[in-house]
């Protein structure tokens, strides 16, 4: 089905851009975005946008190293 929107366009072409940068299209982020509002998207979406986040976040461990026994240690 097609929907028809409004929006504005400097709003559109930032939206373009960060598609291009995540390797995606703004159609496929709002079909995403549609899909999770109306509780019909699936694990694989909801993957999808975790793994969307995860590249746009900021923060950063901070040099710090840790080894597999101390990831583990409980």
């Amino acid at each position: 089905m097609n929907l028809t929107i409004s929006v504005n366009r400097e709003t559109l072409r930032q939206a373009r851009i960060r598609a291009i940068e995540e390797n995606t299209s703004v159609n496929a982020v709002l079909r995403t975005h549609l899909e999770w509002y109306a509780g019909t998207g699936s694990c694989q979406g909801a993957a999808g946008r975790i793994r969307q986040r995860s590249r746009r976040a900021t923060s950063r461990r901070g040099g710090a190293e840790w080894s597999r026994n101390e990831l583990h240690e409980r």
